[in-house]
């Protein structure tokens, strides 16, 4: 069992012995070493509840706890909080016991399905700075889950299907016809443009996109096939931007809008059939008590416009019920920026009220805030253009690669470029993944791609700093006992027992930056044991401070590839 959770379970026996049996412990890391490595709170309200004293209360779950083998002391604290003090034989056994798991002691939860939606780019388009923070906070969301022992699906929502593919289909037929079709989708965003243009520009063109979407929609073969040649190279596009990112996406995780499009008027009769539509101004509408207007009138959800057409809402009111009925999902995370909370208020109170997703099945919008220039503006080119994001990435490994020959000017051409790779992708995602996704930030180069701080080539340096000692000794007792005897060994060994419930709490509450201040805490601690206590002296290798070692580098290197993030050997 994980540190938290066997404490607490503990402590809720304990209390259930003195009387208590509905008060709710609440274990926690101890804010400051002096208070011992956790605290338990809750005695205050439980003695108010018996009408004792707090600290009497708080020596009667002292007595009653059964902590034998795992807390070397219990004290209390001010009105009733009781700082624990974990033993080192008992955290030496979990350093051992981790070292021996294939998942370095995160339990494995019973599994459910959990489906996470990220990136969904629309095929319109390149890929650009807005699709980033979706992209990689999802692909470490599905990532944890995977670790902690669910069934997960990854799925890329892509926008390939509306009235704009007539537009580009009418397009791409005209630069076949000159022959430039292979040339002009090298550059959708610049095709995106061009096909634009013309349609506002040139009525006949624009008479002619209207055929194609009918035809298309239609299921005209001719039609259909320019479509998914569209559709395959703009993929092939988002494939690469992936490749580079490191992220796991690829075509089988790609389930677009047009795969619901036939469900779409099934959708509609279904919400009919249950008294749920009503038809609004022509358009077919569900009204929602849960969502006022300024007026205090029910908010509108337009499920179909009175020309016939639907919307986003509608296709992703498809997907829930495709989704639960089909793929048995038990949770949907869907990793879209927080301008989307009211779309997804409202989409996931009527999939509850169609019963398309029953209240057991978890819907959940993992809201982001945006990637801000250092003018506090959204990040955008000096000319004012959206940033192409492979253009980001490129120059986010350029960068890495100057820095990287400016400090080791000595290393081979290719050496170097493996390691900037690696630093510069690194380092852009962790600057966002560390922080807290619902907030906006600051993009700076300079700090995220710093070795000193809470960054990623911090942490990256620190992992082939651990991997270093390993290349000085060539044997130890690989089962010599841990034995911790130093306060700099407790704290390390203490933060390496703790993986298990960060990893939970980032799976639970689908927040990759607490798992990010994890790291960068066992890199300090690291850095506090290696100054401390050394590993090898006067030419005796310390066995049990090597595994300590090893442990730290396996978490290290399993915590950044849980946010995708790679480690080097050497750097």
């Amino acid at each position: 069992m994980s540190l938290l959770p066997l404490l607490n379970s503990r402590f809720a026996a304990a209390l259930v012995a003195v009387g208590a049996p509905d008060a709710q412990p609440l274990v926690q890391a101890a804010s400051r070493p002096e208070f011992g490595d956790y605290q338990m709170n809750g005695v205050m309200g439980a003695a108010k509840v018996l009408k004792l004293n707090p600290r009497e209360l708080a020596q009667k779950i002292i007595d009653a706890v059964d902590l034998a083998g795992i807390a070397s002391s219990l004290e209390i604290a001010g009105p009733g909080f009781i700082n624990i003090k974990l033993d080192n034989a008992f955290l030496a056994d979990r350093v051992a016991t981790a070292l021996q798991d294939e998942h370095l002691g995160v339990e494995q939860s019973a599994a459910q399905h959990v489906m996470v939606e990220y990136s969904s780019v629309n095929l319109a388009k390149e890929m650009h700075v807005g699709h980033l923070r979706s992209t990689i906070i999802g692909d470490a969301l599905a990532r944890v889950q995977a670790y902690v022992g669910m069934n997960v699906t990854r799925q890329n929502h892509v926008g390939d299907w509306g009235t704009q593919f007539g537009m580009l289909v009418a397009f791409l037929i005209e630069q076949q016809q000159e022959g430039n079709a292979d040339i002009a989708l090298k550059d959708l965003e610049g095709f995106y443009r061009r096909a634009k243009a013309r349609f506002d520009e040139d009525e006949a063109f624009a008479n002619t996109a209207r055929d194609y979407v009918v035809k298309l929609q239609g299921g005209d073969a001719e039609v259909n096939a320019l479509w998914k040649r569209f559709v395959e190279v703009s993929l092939s596009h988002c494939n690469a931007v992936y490749q580079k990112l490191n992220v796991l996406l690829d075509d089988g995780d790609v389930r677009g809008e047009s795969f619901y499009n036939a469900d779409l008027p099934i959708i509609v009769d279904e919400l009919r059939q249950q008294g749920l539509l009503v038809e609004s101004e022509g358009a077919q509408v569900v009204f929602l008590d849960e969502f006022k207007n300024k007026d205090g009138e029910p908010q509108a959800s337009i499920i179909q416009k009175k020309d016939g057409g639907f919307l986003y809402s509608t296709t992703d009111l498809g997907a829930i019920r495709f989704r639960v009925r089909e793929l048995k999902i038990d949770r949907c995370l869907y990793v879209v920026d927080a301008r989307q909370a009211l779309h997804f208020q409202q989409l996931f109170t009527i999939a509850k009220k169609a019963h398309f997703a029953p209240e057991s099945v978890s819907l959940e919008h993992i809201a982001f805030g945006t990637m801000m220039g250092e003018d506090g503006k959204p990040f955008k080119t000096r000319s004012g253009d959206v940033v192409k994001l492979v253009d980001l990435l490129d120059e986010a490994q350029q960068r890495a690669f100057d820095l990287v020959s400016e400090k080791n000017p000595s290393l081979d051409e290719a050496t170097r470029r493996e390691i900037a790779n690696a630093v510069g992708i690194g380092a852009l995602k962790y600057a966002d993944l560390s922080k807290s996704r619902t907030t906006d930030y600051i993009f700076n180069w300079n700090s995220m791609l710093s070795f000193e701080g809470n960054t990623a080539p911090y942490l990256q340096y620190a992992y082939t700093r651990v991997k270093s000692i390993f290349r000085k000794v060539e044997a130890y007792d690989q089962d010599a006992a841990i034995v911790l005897t130093e306060p700099a060994e407790h704290a390390l060994a203490l933060e390496l027992a703790r993986f298990s419930d960060v990893v939970h709490a980032v799976a639970k509450d689908s927040q990759p930056h607490l798992l990010c201040a994890y790291l960068y805490s066992v890199a300090t601690m690291f850095s506090r044991f290696y100054e401390n206590c050394p590993v090898n002296q006067d030419g005796v290798t310390n066995a049990s401070r090597l595994k300590v070692c090893d442990l730290t580098a396996k978490v290290l290197a399993t915590g950044l590839d849980l946010l995708g993030i790679k480690v080097l050997e050497t750097m």
